[in-house]
């Protein structure tokens, strides 16, 4: 299900506990658009809960970015409430009892490649929706 994720050169990944600031520990680009992928940790195993991007093409190619990237909508993107994630995956990690979240971006779209964000989220939700009957349980609708 990850193929369409293991070509992107710029990638990482860092991981998140209830008790950490999200803005401190999130290494994602500020200027850089793309998808990420949300694990649930549980000692060995890992649920895929969330899939998200940034960043739109416009009609001439060119990417419509918000300000602040990757880094921005996972940090600061409304989630469960209408405020930021760093506020709110705590509270949901909290009451769901997760005691680690693994978050995995990419860059889809600069200089050298260009797949467009939603257009990659879009297939990773297809694929998980194929293989579950269902989206992940962090993604409310697509």
């Amino acid at each position: 299900m990850y193929k369409e994720v293991k070509k992107f050169k710029i990638k990482s990944s860092f991981t998140f506990t209830p008790d950490q600031n999200l803005e401190e520990v999130c290494n994602a680009p500020d200027n850089g658009n793309g998808v990420f992928l949300v694990f649930a940790v549980e000692g060995e195993t890992k649920e895929l809960i969330m899939i998200g991007s940034t960043g739109t093409v416009q009609n001439d190619g060119t990417l419509k970015s918000k300000s602040g990237g990757l880094y921005d909508k996972i940090v600061n993107g409304q989630q469960f409430a209408k405020t930021g994630r760093k506020y709110t995956w705590p509270t949901q990690m909290k009451k769901e009892d997760i005691a680690q979240l693994d978050v995995f971006w990419y860059e889809t779209f600069n200089a050298k490649t260009s797949i467009i964000p939603t257009f990659l989220e879009a297939q990773l939700l297809q694929n998980f929706l194929t293989e579950n009957g269902r989206l992940p349980r962090w993604n409310v609708a697509f």
